[in-house]
């Protein structure tokens, strides 16, 4: 079984530590509660809303991957306790930090004890939900200039993806640092946790303002060493 558990973030309104792959809850995944239309054109970003009311908006148990995918609530009676628990109006509500390490107690604690002790692999559940470790992304890009922003001799004149420079909808590299370390130092789980991103910004922070939390900086070109997305200090050189 695999011990690490690799999630993306957002900061809410209230400076909670959202879960979500986007900087918004997307309607591919995401429907609304109360039954009315989400589409692309009404998305909302996890900035422009509360944890709390993003739980009582949005149940994500639409399916858009792989054909076996399935979002029948007895294939985990963990989730749905837990659930319960929380007084969720459904265990696909979107999450949150907190609630994460929470769970992940919730899980020891029901397969070690709880109605769970009876079920197959109850004991190495358990036991694997115990040494899990976090790896936690801050969903922010560097800012960057979309104007002819290109690097001849390293991408033989092409201009990087656009999507790149897609703005940021989301709270400042400061904001989402205090937030989501906050959150985890709050916890005590700074040797359980590893912070990763795109945005050098926010590692560097982390680094600076909380020492013990280690930090892997992401990149999908090892081209873009030589661009803007890393700090002058730390940029190589194309010659």
């Amino acid at each position: 079984m695999s011990t690490t558990l690799e999630t993306d973030t957002g900061v809410s309104t209230n400076h909670v530590s959202t879960i979500w792959h986007d900087q918004f809850y997307n309607p591919e995944s995401c429907r609304r509660a109360d039954g009315k239309p989400y589409t692309m054109e009404s998305r909302i970003y996890l900035s422009d809303i509360s944890s709390k009311d993003a739980q009582a908006t949005f149940i994500c148990d639409k399916l858009r991957f792989a054909e076996d995918q399935k979002n029948d609530l007895s294939v985990s009676p963990v989730s749905v306790a837990f659930a319960h628990k929380e007084h969720l109006i459904n265990p696909y509500v979107p999450t949150y930090v907190d609630q994460l390490f929470r769970f992940v107690a919730f899980y020891v604690d029901y397969y070690r004890k709880g109605p769970g002790k009876s079920s197959p692999e109850a004991a190495e559940r358990a036991a694997n939900a115990e040494r899990i470790r976090f790896n936690i992304e801050t969903k922010i890009m560097p800012t960057l200039s979309k104007e002819d922003f290109s690097f001849p001799s390293i991408f033989r004149g092409e201009k990087l993806p656009p999507e790149l420079f897609l703005p940021n909808h989301t709270v400042s590299p400061e904001v989402f640092v205090e937030t989501l370390a906050g959150t985890v130092m709050r916890h005590h789980m700074e040797s359980g946790v590893e912070i990763q991103s795109f945005d050098f910004r926010t590692l560097q922070l982390v680094e600076s303002k909380y020492p013990k939390i280690p930090t892997y900086y992401l990149t999908m070109d090892s081209k873009l060493f030589y661009t803007e997305f890393v700090p002058p200090s730390l940029r190589l050189s194309a010659e």
